[in-house]
């Protein structure tokens, strides 16, 4: 099956800083690609070049993005307005602050139908309440006349998402979509996104930081650290197996309660240091924070090898002949 989405060599740049440096992925229809990795780390920009809605200080300087075959960085701008939301959408991170405050909800999703799709302004309310009713939106047609500040968080998502999926696009982006929402509500608004993802066949790119999201609801997960792809693979593979240092580092770092442990008394490991600098250096950005690092970590950044179908990696260490001992060790400590 051909992928859906094909990000090729993806490189980022502001001035003097690289914060998304040679990534490559691939997104198939009806897939959850997970995106995960500190604050920092070049996640929420990868996703706004993708979209191509990136801060006017910062640019693609290097590689391909290729929806459906179509490499969408040479689409002119007044068409790629017209992509946005048809072909590909994205859900912020802060509903309150995507929403238009003063605007009611039934105008803001009819805006987007008679934009996109040309329907009469009757037709574009009409299918909003269809849409509020796909999201679980109750009494959908009484919520077209509410204003956001007059909804909860959870609500607000749901908005966002109906908003996002009104076109039917090929790929949705989800940036932290959970954010600052309740455990429950958390676990509705994934439950949605999977259920639209199954019922559309869209392909899903989940950003994120929380690895408990990943394992329950990706089909395969990225690790990114300062721009880069780290490491690649299921997440039944990267839980039970991970190879990258900074892999280990973040699992480490994630609560786990066994037996009768309280969350209070459980110890959490943390990674020393802090993230590395996004500043195009040679070398890997997690050598300085990286108990295993070779003379060759300072010098050059690894190739991405596969280890195995659908797993890779991108660490001297891991290939290192002389530590396959050590780097089990560690992995069965964890």
């Amino acid at each position: 099956m051909n992928p859906l989405l094909e990000v090729s060599h993806l490189s980022v740049g502001f001035s003097t800083t690289n914060p998304v440096h040679g990534l490559s992925f691939t997104v198939a229809p009806a897939e959850t690609l997970a995106i995960v990795g500190e604050s920092g780390s070049g996640k929420s920009l990868t996703a706004l070049a993708l979209m191509r809605l990136l801060p006017k200080a910062a640019r693609i300087i290097d590689g391909g993005v290729r929806l459906d075959g179509e490499d969408l960085l040479t689409v002119p701008e007044m068409e790629m307005r017209q992509r946005r939301g048809r072909d590909i959408a994205m859900i912020f991170q802060e509903p309150m602050t995507s929403l238009n405050p003063v605007l009611t909800i039934g105008r803001q999703i009819g805006e987007v139908l008679q934009h996109h799709r040309g329907l009469s302004k009757a037709k574009a309310r009409a299918e909003s309440a269809e849409l509020l009713d796909l999201v679980r939106i109750p009494e959908p047609r009484r919520c077209l006349d509410d204003y956001p500040h007059q909804l909860s968080g959870g609500m607000r998502q749901r908005i966002m998402i109906a908003m996002a999926v009104a076109c039917r696009p090929k790929l949705l982006i989800a940036d932290e979509p959970t954010t600052a929402l309740d455990v429950t509500i958390q676990a509705q608004v994934l439950e949605l996104l999977d259920r639209l993802r199954r019922e559309l066949r869209l392909g899903l790119l989940l950003i994120t930081h929380d690895l408990g999201l990943v394992g329950q609801w990706a089909d395969r997960v990225i690790v990114m650290y300062a721009g880069r792809k780290m490491e690649e693979g299921s997440p039944g593979d990267l839980f039970s197996n991970p190879l990258h240092p900074y892999s280990r580092g973040l699992l480490a770092a994630s609560p786990r309660l066994q037996g009768d442990q309280h969350y209070r008394r459980a110890r959490l490991a943390e990674i020393p240091g802090n993230i590395g600098s996004a500043l195009a250096a040679p070398g890997c950005p997690f050598a300085p924070r990286c108990q295993l690092r070779l003379a060759a970590c300072r010098v050059e950044f690894p190739d991405q090898r596969t280890v195995a179908l659908g797993r890779q990696v991108a660490c001297h260490a891991v290939f290192d002949a002389e530590r396959p001992s050590q780097i089990h060790d560690i992995v069965v400590g964890l």
